[in-house]
């Protein structure tokens, strides 16, 4: 063998001996050194399984199973845990008080915030003397994160954040980092792009830690919810602390739907919201939607309940000199809307969770009135038309007043069936009084009422039967009205039947 290979492979293995004797002696402080670092950061207990530290090619440090337990806690889940590690630095660097890391890449990473508690562990505080220990991080790579805010109350679901990717840099004591973070959102399913800054980290509440940033989400399927469909993207920025964050925002919906007409809308909303990061219970003050010509107001609150899965949308809606006609785009199945006009409406509006269709399950209570209504079938204008030219004593004249007058009400939605009460409108020379019930799904009616005529009975028709009828008018004369005629309306939406209610004819009154 050459000589020069013998004192070559001799010098590669005493540099082989003396970097494993120098690993072996850093491994210890090193390891140390990192949970002093993190228990003094995060006013946590340390648990960290090992370490492995390289010096070659560059210098490494690995780890494996790192947990912290904020306060000492063990009646919640571990504040952070992370499955794999990976530090990169200059040893001088991480031996020196500055403790400055280049890049730290983080597998498995998850955070529990927990709830806050009245009496903090006592123990912990006593045994351990929180301090700065300083430390800078260039960067932290941490795809895969988990984060978990837990409730204030019992039974309720925690807030959950599932971050595909995220990116931390400028991390240290004393000041926000950035970050870029990629979340997965459940319902409906997508992707949330959002920049921004967090911290400085409050390590004896976590929930008061600072965020804030924009977001931006894309292409989310609405079809996920039963009932409705489109493709919806939204985008706005929010701030505040992990436990009430206010944002404000957008959303776009070129084609929204309902179910039970099929027909699209372009639909559009601004909101202003607070939300609870303890569950994620959103304060709405307020929400603008504009679809077509029309737009509602709303505000309410979206909450959770104990022990129940999803949460209940609640508000308060109102619409002023909205378009009748775009309303009922949303509601009915036939392309032309049966009727058109200006509607102010106010209404309760609730929304609980579950898998039924929304139409199914949505509540709605609330009273509207409507201005310059028409309607748009011929058949019901024309029948509209010879009813006022009746009602005015004159069956024979040409003219008559096509607009409908005074048309409100007020209004129950309960699993599916609008159940409308008080519900009056009048034309020239006639006033109708309805209570009844509408279904949305089979679109029957089902009304019963009274029609006030201003002539009376034997005045709504001419030559025989005017006379025979002059006999009866007494029995259908009321106070302040020539006729008063029970009537009833059923069938179908497109077919509907207009009939006086004779079981009721000589029994009404006033």
């Amino acid at each position: 063998m050459p000589k020069w290979l013998m004192v070559t492979g001799v010098a590669l293995l005493a540099g082989a001996l003396f970097l494993t004797g120098i690993t072996a002696r850093l491994t210890p402080i090193l390891q140390e050194r990192i949970i002093k670092a993190l228990q003094q950061r995060f006013e946590s207990e340390v648990e960290l399984n090992r370490i492995r530290v390289s010096l070659f090619p560059q210098f490494r440090i690995r780890g494996e199973d790192l947990v912290f337990r904020h306060k000492g806690r063990r009646d919640v889940p571990p504040l952070i845990s992370i499955k794999n590690f990976t530090i990169d630095a200059r040893l001088v660097d991480l031996l020196r008080t500055s403790n400055h890391v280049r890049r730290v890449h983080l597998e498995g990473l998850q955070i529990h915030v927990p709830p806050r508690r009245n009496n903090q562990n006592k123990d912990y505080a006593k045994r351990t003397k929180p301090r700065s220990f300083p430390f800078s991080i260039d960067e932290i790579i941490a795809d895969g994160t988990l984060l978990v805010i837990l409730p204030k109350k019992a039974g309720k679901q925690p807030l959950t954040f599932e971050i595909y990717r995220l990116t931390l840099r400028s991390v240290g004591l004393g000041r926000p980092m950035l970050f870029w973070a990629t979340l997965t959102n459940p319902k409906p399913p997508g992707l949330i792009q959002s920049t921004g800054e967090f911290g400085p980290w409050q390590s004896d509440e976590p929930r008061q830690t600072p965020v804030s940033g924009s977001y931006q989400f894309h292409n989310a399927d609405l079809s996920v919810f039963s009932g409705i469909r489109g493709i919806l993207s939204s985008a706005g920025n929010y701030r505040g602390v992990l436990e009430r964050i206010e944002v404000r925002g957008a959303t776009d919906t070129p084609n929204f739907a309902v179910r039970i007409s099929g027909k699209p809308v372009h639909l559009k909303t601004r909101f202003n919201a607070i939300v609870d990061g303890t569950d994620g219970d959103t304060l709405l003050q307020p929400v603008n939607a504009e679809f077509l010509r029309s737009s509602v107001l709303a505000q309410g609150v979206v909450t959770g309940t104990a022990g129940v899965k999803g949460k209940t949308i609640s508000l308060d809606v109102s619409l002023s000199e909205a378009r009748l006609e775009d309303l009922l785009q949303l509601a009915v199945k036939s392309d032309t809307p049966p009727m058109t006009g200006v509607v102010s409406l106010r209404t309760r509006f609730e929304l609980p969770p579950g898998k039924r269709d929304i139409v199914d399950k949505l509540k709605l209570n609330g009273e509207f009135g409507i201005a310059a209504a028409r309607f748009t079938s011929a058949n019901v204008q024309k029948k509209v038309e010879t009813l006022s030219r009746r009602g005015r004593g004159k069956p024979k004249d040409g003219g008559s007043d096509r607009v409908v007058s005074n048309l409100k009400g007020r209004f129950l939605l309960q699993n599916s069936v609008m159940t409308f009460s008080d519900l009056s409108f009048g034309a020239a020379g006639v006033l109708v009084y309805l209570n009844g019930t509408y279904d949305l799904n089979s679109e029957e009616l089902d009304f019963r009422g009274t029609l006030r005529l201003r002539a009376r009975l034997s005045q709504t028709t001419t030559g025989i039967k005017s006379f025979l009828l002059k006999a009866i008018d007494p029995l259908f004369r009321k106070k302040g009205a020539g006729t008063v005629l029970p009537i009833k309306i059923t069938g179908m939406r497109t077919h509907p039947s207009y009939r006086l209610d004779i079981a009721r004819a000589l029994t009404l009154r006033e």
